[in-house]
């Protein structure tokens, strides 16, 4: 199982909330990295400094999948099927395998997209 992380879980762990950092923790020692993507990363990232010290600590600690050919037209094959639009969230669902969860802000969206790739995700709200 991997657990997976959209823009709210690192909204999360930068306002360090203490349920999302220890739920990272936990899937860290289990073996098996959080993952995301570099979309992902785009979303939350503005340069670092000050403010962002809990980001890019915890980014240390997230395997970053690169958002390639391969991962395009998966995710915008799910978003033909769901009639959604937001290709970030579609590649984030099209990375998900049977038995992953994907922590998210977006819980309707995530779930319609899952659903579109016909495996069995857990979607867990921030």
């Amino acid at each position: 199982m991997s657990l997976i992380l959209d823009a709210g879980a690192f909204v999360a762990l930068e306002r360090n909330e203490r349920a999302m950092w220890r739920r990272l923790k936990a899937t860290r020692r289990s073996g098996t990295p959080p993952m995301t993507h570099g979309g992902v990363i785009a979303q939350v990232w503005r340069g670092g400094t000050g403010r962002q010290a809990q980001l890019a600590r915890a980014l240390h600690a997230v395997e970053v999948v690169p958002l390639d050919g391969e991962l395009g037209r998966r995710a915008g094959a799910l978003l033909a099927r769901s009639g959604l639009t937001d290709a970030i969230d579609a590649a984030l669902a099209a990375m998900a395998d049977h038995g992953d969860q994907i922590i998210t802000s977006d819980p309707d969206d995530l779930a319609a997209l899952v659903a579109a790739s016909t495996r069995r995700v857990d979607i867990v709200p921030t």
